[in-house]
């Protein structure tokens, strides 16, 4: 259609392009809606006793779709009667919706044959916008069921979450920049680049990122080796939750989307902070003090034993010990290269402050993880449940600033410990380069018609078996394309020479040994009575008297 349509004007490309941005944010939502409609629509249909009808269910995927966004949920079907919070995402399940997003907001900035290309600020403007509209109609659709939302929580952080998925997208679209926008002063881009801004502001999301990912990877092993420590209960409760496999399937499927959620609990223990089993108990690896509790979970029974903790306890240390080692060697990989010179490394003042930024960086991203991996579970002893997320973040970052700074300054001093003598390599190795590249430039050029003489010693020819040079052979160059002259060997020591034309192909004439390059050498052929030709009656010479 776009081709069969060329008359568009300017105008109306532009706006037709805004309108496809902002469908494209629509589709986005309803497609994270309708997988996870499909997916709660089959269970239903598996159940061997569904308690409501399909509507219930699809109340239920619409609950769980403004869930995964952040919004915290109200559940009225309680045993008590009275409505219970439910705030605990799913980090697993919040993955679709986000990449949905972020992908939506991506492509919008792609430009469509016959139209313009859409401004970053109005593709950001028109995906967010028609995302945001399908979820305001979902959480009107929900109102009134067993899951209703708590209105405030669709602004924050459901709303943040979209635009923040969709301004990366935007963001990937353009390229990734780091640097100020365009309207800034010409001083301050100055400025920015003598200080090698880029470079410094991509060293510090890698090592935020490398230790983020470094404290979640330790608090997954954390998890795993609890599970295979109390493998007993867990099977326990899995059971108990779950009786026959229509019933076992549900259950499985909400203990694997919500894994990376187990992996920042176990993060938070290894920092320090722990999390909470309701109001009254914490868990740390000095203590599980209080009274918890403690809902029947496959991946709650991980849980250490309620008392002092034991050295197996304090062993989660090493986890934020490998992060800070982490941001510290993420810095130095750009502070200070292999086989770098001092002149080439950054100093100490910008490598510690790239590392304490870093560790910044790791430090607000651990509390984000935190306070969307824990939550409400219910009113009473379950209004807290799981890592608070302002300690969590101070301690990732007391951990990772103390040891990562002083590390990454070490690594420097390691890495440069020899940078004067790999300067001095390079340099020579350089000057060589240049000595040869001289040389070759001074070489005098090859005349047409002169041919190189081989540098031997005393231009000796090779088949010559002693060192003295015949006095009857003269060689002399060869002359131009009109004839060749061939050394011969003269009677009497009297030098005589044969004039070839030259022909400039197979049959040119070599003036290094004197022959056709279309023959084979004779000289080096053995001689002997049995070989000497006699002459001919006809071709005998003059005869000579003794």
């Amino acid at each position: 259609m776009t081709e069969r349509s060329p008359s568009l004007s300017a105008e109306q490309g532009r706006s037709a392009v805004l309108t496809f941005a902002f469908l494209r944010g629509a589709l986005a939502a309803g497609l994270g809606l309708g997988a996870l409609a499909v997916f709660a629509v089959g269970l239903w249909i598996s159940s061997p006793a569904p308690d409501n009808g399909p509507g219930g269910a699809l109340h239920v995927a619409a609950g769980l779709w403004l869930l995964a966004h952040g919004a915290e949920l109200i559940r009225t079907d309680t045993l008590g009667g009275a409505p219970a919070p439910v705030g605990v995402v799913p980090l697993l399940l919040a993955v679709v919706p986000v990449w949905l997003a972020h992908r939506a907001a991506r492509d919008a900035l792609e430009s469509v044959e016959g139209c313009p290309a859409p401004s970053a600020a109005g593709a950001f403007a028109m995906v967010s916008g028609g995302y945001l509209l399908v979820g305001a109609a979902v959480a009107f659709y929900v109102r009134g069921g067993s899951l209703s939302v708590y209105a405030p929580s669709l602004l924050f952080p459901s709303a943040v979450v979209v635009m923040g998925a969709a301004a990366a997208g935007v963001w990937t679209a353009s390229g990734r920049p780091i640097a100020p926008p365009s309207w800034a002063p010409v001083r301050l881009h100055e400025k920015l680049a003598r200080t090698r801004f880029r470079e410094h502001a991509e060293t510090v999301c890698r090592s935020a990122a490398a230790g983020v990912a470094v404290l979640l990877g330790g608090g997954a092993l954390l998890v795993a080796v609890a599970l295979v420590w109390h493998a007993q209960a867990a099977q326990q409760s899995f059971v108990q939750l779950s009786g026959d496999w229509s019933g076992r399937v549900p259950v499985l499927l909400l203990a694997l989307v919500l894994v990376p959620n187990a992996a920042v609990w176990g993060a938070a223990y290894g920092l320090g902070p722990g999390f909470a089993l309701g109001t009254a108990s914490a868990v740390t690896p000095l203590a599980f003090s209080g009274r918890p509790a403690l809902p029947v979970f496959p991946l709650l029974a991980a849980v250490p034993a309620q008392g002092p903790g034991t050295v197996l306890n304090w062993a989660a240390g090493a986890v934020p010990v490998v992060a800070g080692v982490t941001v510290a060697w993420f810095t130095v990989r750009r502070a200070a290269p292999a086989h770098a010179g001092r002149e080439e490394a950054w100093s100490l003042r910008e490598t510690a402050l790239t590392a304490g930024l870093g560790a910044v960086g790791c430090g607000v991203g651990t509390a984000a993880l935190a306070a969307a991996a824990g939550g409400p579970l219910g009113t009473g002893a379950l209004a807290e449940f799981g890592p608070v997320w302002w300690p969590t973040g101070a301690a990732a970052l007391a951990w990772t600033a103390l040891l990562g700074v002083p590390v990454a300054l070490l690594l420097r001093a390691w890495r440069l410990r020899g940078g004067d003598g790999g300067r001095r390599v390079r340099r020579a190795a350089q000057e060589t380069a240049a000595a040869e590249c001289a040389s070759a430039a001074q070489a005098p050029a090859k005349s047409p018609g002169q041919v190189p003489r081989k540098p031997d010693d005393g231009g000796r020819r090779w088949w010559k078996r002693s060192g003295r040079r015949d006095e009857g052979e003269v060689a002399e160059p060869v002359p131009g394309p009109g004839a060749v002259r061939v050394p011969v060997r003269a009677f009497g020591g009297v030098p005589a020479a044969a004039t070839a034309p030259a022909t400039g192909g197979a049959a040119s004439v070599s003036a290094a040994d004197g022959r056709s390059d279309d023959s084979e050498p004779y000289d080096f052929l053995p001689t002997g009575p049995w070989r000497e030709r006699t002459a001919l009656p006809g071709e005998a010479g003059p005869s000579v008297d003794p």
